[in-house]
């Protein structure tokens, strides 16, 4: 049966703190154990007054602590902003006290930060600009245009993220290297340029499981499927790249110690409530919570229903976050499923990483345990 886990954000509702985000974050965990989901991943967000999830590996070892059996991990460590060695030590110490339990999940933010402002910077220079990929619908799964990050890129807020995450002077090394550097560090064999041996106390033979996330068919894909490693693909942030991602993937894939046949999981924005009138109100914050990402801003405490409703709209604010919406997955738990059993045909994936945001965190407890009941008729395995 295809599995589902959840991606956490440990998001601070309007008029809360990160101190009440991040005890709702333990009290899920311990919930979705409870309701049988296969994993818990947490994210890592910067300079975001609305999320509290900025250090992933301290956040994971307090929900292993937490919780008992649940796998436990990044959705992901941005390894631009890090050494590899960091990275190996951090999840290492977490694996020592909590071995077999612990997901290493990898993203390249640090690179593509640097790539989208040299891609901004091209297209600008361009004198006719391409055309934009119109959105399509494949068997039911719309694949809306792709966003342009152009006005993400050129905020203040963009530059002053990367200004901070590094030292001066300091520039994100090749993802695949890092990754190679992760895999070696991990397994005992680093070796560096010289010949010189370095063993990572904690971090050398972990019981971690590597993963590698991505929203393209790009060179997250292509690393993960040369190194026969899992991946996940990013619906829930980058809808229009997912089969793209999902087709790199599988085309790049080689067999490995780790894995004889790819693994992928898709992930997706879902709330669900006993009917879908009501799982439409706990949703309509999310628009304004997406608007305030993509201004530049960076996410607001999540609004309640009243907040959003208060917003005027503007068309160039529709336009924003029109993808988003449009990919959410919104309503009964019968509404939702049936769409989440679309996602997974039409990508292949082998698990679902769900998502979900609410003002009231009794009404997100709420959505993953109804997605649970009724997913596979109650029985969520892996």
């Amino acid at each position: 049966m295809t599995a589902l886990s959840i991606l956490d954000l440990a998001p601070i509702p309007s008029g809360g703190t990160a101190g009440e985000a991040l005890r709702n974050t333990l009290d899920l965990a311990r919930r979705a154990e409870e309701f049988g989901y296969l994993r818990y991943w947490v994210a890592e967000h910067h300079l975001a007054p609305g999320v509290a999830s900025a250090a992933p590996a301290v956040l994971i070892g307090l929900v292993a602590a937490a919780t008992s059996t649940i796998r436990v991990g990044s959705g992901a460590v941005q390894v631009g902003h890090q050494t590899a060695l960091s990275v190996v030590e951090q999840f290492g110490l977490v694996d020592a006290l909590y071995p077999g339990r612990i997901d290493l999940g990898l993203g390249r933010s640090g690179q593509r930060g640097a790539e989208l402002r040299a891609s901004v910077e091209f297209s600008e220079s361009e004198k006719t600009p391409p055309p934009p990929t119109p959105a399509r619908v494949v068997d039911g799964l719309l694949i809306p245009e792709p966003f342009s990050f152009t006005a993400l890129v050129k905020s203040p807020l963009f530059s002053l993220y990367g200004a901070l995450l590094q030292q001066p002077g300091a520039r994100s090394p090749d993802f695949a290297d890092q990754v190679d550097e992760i895999a070696a560090l991990l397994a005992g064999t680093y070796r560096s340029p010289e010949g010189v041996a370095a063993h990572a106390v904690p971090g050398e033979g972990a019981d971690l499981s590597l993963w590698i996330l991505g929203s393209s068919g790009g060179q997250s894909a292509q690393v993960a499927g040369e190194r026969g490693l899992p991946f996940a693909a990013n619906y829930h942030v980058s809808p229009s790249g997912v089969l793209d991602a999902a087709q790199a993937y599988r085309e790049a894939f080689k067999p490995s110690k780790v894995l004889g046949e790819p693994y992928l999981i898709v992930s997706a924005d879902v709330v669900v409530a006993e009917d879908d009138e009501t799982a439409r109100e706990l949703a309509s914050p999310y628009g304004l919570w997406v608007r305030s990402i993509r201004t530049g801003a960076g996410a607001i405490p999540f609004p309640t229903p009243a907040e959003a409703a208060a917003h005027e709209w503007t068309r160039e604010d529709l336009a924003l976050v029109a993808d988003r919406l449009a990919t959410q997955f919104v309503g009964s738990p019968r509404t939702v499923v049936e769409k989440l059993r679309v996602l997974r045909d039409v990508t292949g994936a082998d698990e679902l990483l769900v998502t979900t945001m609410t003002h009231d965190h009794a009404d997100r407890v709420r959505s993953y345990e109804l997605l649970a009941a009724e997913w596979e008729g109650g029985v969520v395995t892996g």
